[in-house]
C-alpha cells in the first residue's frame, strides 16, 4: 500500500511566507499578546501554540499548508525585529520631510535610509502598516501626521474653518480653579448657614427658659447669640 508523499520539516522551515500569512500571523500575536490570562500565567510554549492554533484555523488561509509553532515563532521574530527597525527610519524621514513632499515621498525616503542603514531592502511594509498604529510599534518622535509645525498650521486652519474659539494657553485652566473656588464657596455658605440655623434653636431654647433659672454662663452664651445676629 502507498503512503501519501509527506512534506519533509525542513521544507516546511523553506516554505515561503505569504503577505496574506503575515497578518493572519500578526493578528494572532496581537490578540494573544493582549489576553492578560495567556501573556502572564502560560509558559512560552503554550503562548505560542495559541498563535499557531489561531493561524492554522483562520479562514483567510483556507486550504494553505498548516504551520507549525517554530516557524511562527520564527517569523514572528524576524517581522518584530525589521518593523522596529523601520519606525526609526520612517520618523527620520518624516522629520527630514520637506515641504511639498507627501507620504509617497516620505515611505521612499524612510525605504532609502532603511537601505543605507541595514544594507538590505525594507520587504515588510505590510507588516508595518499593520502594526504602525500599535502602542508598541507607534513612533515616538512624530506623529503620523508630520512634523510640529506642519500639524500646528492644519491645527490652526481646522479651528479657522469651523470657526472653533482657541483658548490662549491657561485660560482653560483658569476656568477650572474658578469653578473649583466657587465650589467651596458655596461649601462656605452652606456651612455658615447651618451654623446661624443652630444657633437660632439654641437661643430659642434659652429663651424658652425661665430667666430665674438660667444660670451664668447660659446668660453669658444668650447675650452672644443675641450680639451677633443683630
Amino acid at each position: 500500500m502507498e503512503h501519501p508523499p509527506q512534506t519533509s520539516q525542513s521544507s516546511l522551515q523553506r516554505r515561503k511566507w505569504s503577505t496574506k500569512e503575515d497578518v493572519v500571523l500578526i493578528s494572532a500575536w496581537l490578540n494573544t499578546s493582549k489576553d492578560a490570562i495567556v501573556s502572564t500565567d502560560q509558559k512560552a510554549g503554550a503562548f505560542w501554540k495559541r498563535i499557531v492554533d489561531y493561524v492554522n484555523a483562520s479562514p483567510l488561509l483556507s486550504g494553505a499548508l498548516p504551520r507549525e509553532w517554530s516557524q511562527c515563532k520564527q517569523r514572528w521574530g524576524r517581522i518584530n525585529e525589521q518593523v522596529c527597525k523601520f519606525v526609526g527610519c520612517y520618523e527620520a524621514a518624516v522629520r527630514e520631510q520637506a515641504s511639498g513632499q507627501n507620504e509617497n515621498d516620505v515611505m521612499k525616503a524612510a525605504h532609502d535610509i532603511f537601505f543605507n542603514d541595514i544594507g538590505i531592502k525594507f520587504t515588510l511594509e505590510h507588516c508595518w502598516r499593520e502594526l504602525r498604529f500599535d502602542q508598541k510599534w507607534k513612533s515616538l518622535g512624530v506623529s503620523k501626521e508630520g512634523p510640529k509645525e506642519k500639524r500646528k498650521e492644519a491645527a490652526e486652519v481646522v479651528a479657522e474653518e469651523e470657526g472653533a474659539e482657541v483658548w490662549p494657553p491657561g485660560v482653560k485652566a483658569c476656568k477650572a480653579a474658578k469653578r473649583k473656588r466657587q465650589g467651596y464657596d458655596e461649601i462656605h455658605s452652606m456651612l455658615a448657614v447651618k451654623k446661624e440655623i443652630q444657633q437660632q434653636k439654641l437661643l430659642e431654647r434659652l429663651l424658652a427658659k425661665d430667666p430665674t433659672h438660667l444660670s451664668a454662663n447660659e446668660i453669658t452664651l444668650m447675650d452672644k447669640l443675641i450680639s451677633e445676629m443683630i
